[in-house]
């Protein structure tokens, strides 16, 4: 049995006493270090937990209580988040500037909280500083309760594939140059699971098996395909789409998709083959689809990648459809909201661009450049400190004519509104957009303009629900998002040092009914830092 393969049969195993009883704790201690790393072949500083570049894998059951103490054992301070973990109630773990003071060096914060209802592929990565350039990655994959069934027989295996772009640059240059007005370089090479060629992924001839996929890196586009197999798409950020079946798919920055492979094809060696999207010079990172007794490589070149237009990619975001009849992470079926008959309460029209402030180009949401205060956004609200949140200053809709500045704009919203937001992107290169504690509808890419008319283009019935959403050049994506989870949320580009300089905001949702079903408390832990120090927890 391979060792995926026992993994899952001994955590459902484990699970299926405590499926009535309290949900179980997992306890960790990750200590943060630089070290050697050469995923390009030559030594670089790189950021490691525990040792391990990329970082230690978490493997959980929905509703497990984690347990993360994290040691910053490196000369900056330091945070992780937890792309994709929705922290129901509980943005104080988010882990992002907004939320949380910094780890500062040679201390320590353990981080508490629950998969709640989730089921799927998720990551984790630092969130401050560039970090993510150096490291600190890692997977986070929640398996399904054993009274929740997945659309899907248990596959004989999965693998977890953290593929995205890297450069030889340490993070400090990377970040020099960006905090100098300049753009961040080409990247010099891809990775997979932190190396250019990772061990094989073995496999049984006339298995099933299941393949894990996140973009982990700092902007590029990437497209996954497998010599001489399809892929059947099971998985797409935590929600179960309708099972496509693929001869390879783009994954942006940011997402994760998983999808089954059945190895029906002679017993030989086949090539994994991740390479960049939409980019000047066309990088690749080969892996190898191993089936057990194999001696030779399957014939033939490497199966080619898809056209490199943005038609070809569109049309394959507008395929995915969510699957109305497969059960959620709770007893009942995705299908059961019908998100398509809910009246919106308000729509936000958040434009991308690329100014520049005090002759330094900066990123942009509707005109407003983010800048991190001294003082976390959830710290200043709990507190009541004035003069650090700027309340509801973005504009709506793009600000036509006004100057771009800098700002800390925080977008005031009621608990249980149901929004509409589009994303319009006016640049020449791919946006995405990635909104923390929630999952959304995209129910509808377009060209050019977005305006009220392109509503009737709206997939209001099966749209994919996910968490990350790309927006093509010149053209718009819009969500729908039921605000259920009371909190401060980050609602940012993925596209890491578009989000570095700036191209995020904070959507604060809130009732004035204070409750623990609705929030919690500020932890007895939290860090307190800014104008927040000293304060009693």
């Amino acid at each position: 049995m391979p060792a995926t393969a026992a993994l899952l049969v001994l955590l459902l195993a484990v699970a299926a006493p405590l499926a009535g009883a309290d949900d179980p704790y997992r306890y960790f201690t990750w200590t943060v270090t630089y070290g050697p790393i050469s995923p390009l072949g030559t030594t670089q500083q790189g950021i490691l937990i525990n040792g391990q570049f990329p970082g230690p894998r978490i493997d959980c059951v929905t509703n497990d209580n984690l347990i993360v103490n994290v040691v910053n054992n490196l000369d900056e301070p330091f945070l992780l988040t937890w792309n994709g973990i929705k922290q129901r109630k509980n943005s104080w773990q988010d882990g992002v500037a907004g939320t949380n003071c910094p780890i500062p060096p040679s201390a320590n914060y353990t981080y508490k909280f629950q998969a709640k209802d989730q089921i799927g592929t998720f990551t984790y990565f630092p969130s401050l500083a560039l970090h993510r350039a150096a490291g600190g990655f890692g997977a986070l994959n929640v398996y399904q309760r054993p009274a929740i069934p997945v659309p899907y027989p248990p596959p004989a295996g999965d693998f977890t594939l953290l593929v995205g772009d890297w450069y030889k640059a340490g993070y400090r240059q990377l970040r020099q140059s960006l905090d100098a007005g300049g753009a961040l370089p080409p990247p010099d090479g891809l990775l997979i699971n932190g190396v250019q060629s990772p061990p094989a992924f073995v496999g049984a001839r006339g298995g099933t098996y299941l393949f894990r996929v996140s973009n982990v890196g700092l902007r590029a586009s990437v497209n996954i395909r497998i010599q001489g197999h399809r892929l059947r798409l099971v998985e797409v950020e935590g929600t179960h789409p309708v099972q496509n079946v693929y001869d390879s798919l783009d994954v942006h920055a940011g997402q994760s998709l998983a999808f089954l492979v059945t190895l029906d094809q002679p017993p030989l060696d086949y090539a994994v083959v991740v390479s960049t999207r939409f980019a000047p010079a066309n990088l690749t990172a080969v892996g190898t689809l191993h089936y057990a007794g194999a001696t030779a490589r399957a014939p033939g070149p490497l199966p080619a990648g898809p056209p490199g237009q943005y038609d070809w990619s569109v049309n394959q975001a507008r395929s995915f459809r969510w699957n109305l009849t497969a059960s959620a992470a709770r007893p009942n079926p995705q299908g059961s909201f019908h998100y398509g008959a809910i009246p919106t309460s308000r729509t936000l029209v958040l434009a991308s661009s690329s100014p520049a402030l005090a002759g330094r180009r900066r990123c942009a949401v509707n005109g407003v450049s983010f800048v991190v205060p001294d003082t976390p956004l959830k710290l200043a609200d709990n507190y009541n400190i004035a003069n650090v949140i700027e309340w509801d200053s973005l504009p709506a809709r793009p600000a036509g004519g006004a100057p771009p500045r800098a700002g800390t704009p925080v977008v005031r919203l009621n608990l249980h509104e149901f929004v509409e937001v589009v994303f319009q992107n006016t640049e020449n290169e791919l946006q995405s957009w990635h909104l923390d504690g929630y999952d959304f509808w995209v129910v509808g890419y377009g060209d050019g303009q977005w305006t009220e008319m392109q509503r009737q283009t709206y997939n209001l019935v099966d749209a994919q629900a996910r968490h990350t959403v790309q927006v093509y050049p010149n053209g718009w994506s819009a969500i729908l998002v039921s605000l259920d989870n009371q909190g401060m949320w980050n609602l940012r580009s993925a596209i890491w040092d578009r989000q570095y300089l700036g191209q995020q905001l904070y959507l604060r949702v809130w009732t004035p009914q204070q409750s623990f079903s609705n929030e919690y408390s500020i932890p007895t832990n939290a860090i307190l830092c800014g104008r927040a120090a000293g304060l009693p927890h």
